[in-house]
């Protein structure tokens, strides 16, 4: 699955809010990108991207059934 497969998926099943979707789509996109840039951006955008995913947490603790 592509960065625009996944995109409209997010869309069609209304997980545009669903930051772990986020996450996979902005690895995604970089993965697509990855020829086009350098190694020092590449390894800064994955290292925000992973910052991201670990902020992100255990928001999900107690409202398991609303959000998978």
């Amino acid at each position: 699955m592509d960065s625009k497969e996944l995109a409209q998926y997010m869309e069609a099943t209304n997980s545009i809010a669903k930051p772990w979707l986020l996450v996979q789509l902005r690895l995604k996109k970089l993965q697509e990108r990855r020829e086009l840039i350098s190694a020092d951006t590449y390894a800064n955008e994955l290292a925000d991207i992973h910052q991201d995913l670990m902020n992100l947490g255990e928001w999900w603790r107690d409202i398991e059934d609303e959000v998978f």
